[in-house]
């Protein structure tokens, strides 16, 4: 049938060029910008899934940002017990020369000067603070360092107890007597540097454990924007191959419409 008022074969061509317009913006907007998602039409569930690993990604950053923060807290607290086993050494040393019985008491009494000194410098060690967080703690403390994302793991790492070692009976002994040091200040000396080798060791252990929790933050980073990324972004060579089937049928429908609203002029050549 030929009829003047419909033109179904232009109205049929008109809504696929329509149809082929809409899938090609679509196609240019994913190659621009990289995402086969933008918005929630392209793919609903997609997206969901898409944000909550997103979320996880930047939780897990966060993550890793305060594990290596209690890293260079531990580090920190390493580099002054370093410096404490180095006075603590030297005070040993010290107490030990005092004993020698060709020395004069003047001498000893330098040795004695000198040591206050140096345990002065301990004492002044107890305020060592990272970030407003002090080091050390009487009679220690731990703080909780969280290791997952989800919150559901923890390391604890140690504000230890230098101020026992300080504070002990090391703070007491004397070496401007005429003999100097006893047997028993020396043994005083060496259980502090004992105290201190195991709070080096306690601080080593921790460093290790948290430099695992930093190593799996940063695997699990890697698998979450991989799983991230094949849900989210597009794939530019299957993609490319999308937008020239989509140029080509755009370019076949303005011809088909374009026939489509011609084929109506044969109808004046009836008439006439």
């Amino acid at each position: 049938m030929i009829s003047i008022n419909t033109n179904s074969a232009s109205s049929m061509a008109a809504y696929n060029l329509a149809s082929t317009n809409a899938n090609l913006q679509r196609s240019l907007q994913k190659l621009s910008s990289g995402s086969r998602i933008n918005s929630s039409f392209d793919d609903a569930g997609g997206l969901a899934v898409s944000m909550k690993l997103s979320a996880s990604i930047r939780r897990t950053e966060a993550t890793q940002a305060n594990v290596n923060n209690a890293l260079s807290f531990l580090q920190t607290q390493d580099g002054v017990l370093k410096n404490a086993e180095k006075v603590l050494t030297r005070m040993s040393e010290l107490a030990q020369l005092s004993t020698d019985v060709t020395k004069s008491t003047d001498d000893r009494a330098l040795y004695q000067t000198e040591y206050n000194a140096l345990t002065s410098s301990l004492d002044a060690m107890l305020t060592e603070e990272f970030n407003g967080v002090g080091l050390f703690v009487a009679g220690s403390d731990t703080l909780a360092v969280i290791t997952s994302e989800d919150g559901g793991q923890s390391i604890d790492i140690t504000q230890g107890d230098l101020d026992g070692i300080v504070n002990g009976d090391i703070a007491t002994i004397d070496l401007s007597t005429a003999t100097g040091a006893t047997q028993a200040d020396i043994d005083d000396l060496t259980t502090a540097l004992q105290d201190l080798a195991t709070l080096r060791a306690t601080n080593g252990s921790e460093q290790s454990r948290m430099t695992f929790a930093a190593d799996m933050l940063a695997i699990n980073k890697v698998n979450l924007e991989s799983a991230n990324s094949r849900i989210a972004d597009v794939d530019i060579a299957a993609e490319s191959a999308n937008l020239a089937r989509l140029n080509i049928l755009q370019q076949a429908g303005t011809a088909m419409l374009a026939q489509a609203n011609m084929s109506q002029q044969s109808i004046l050549r009836l008439l006439a």
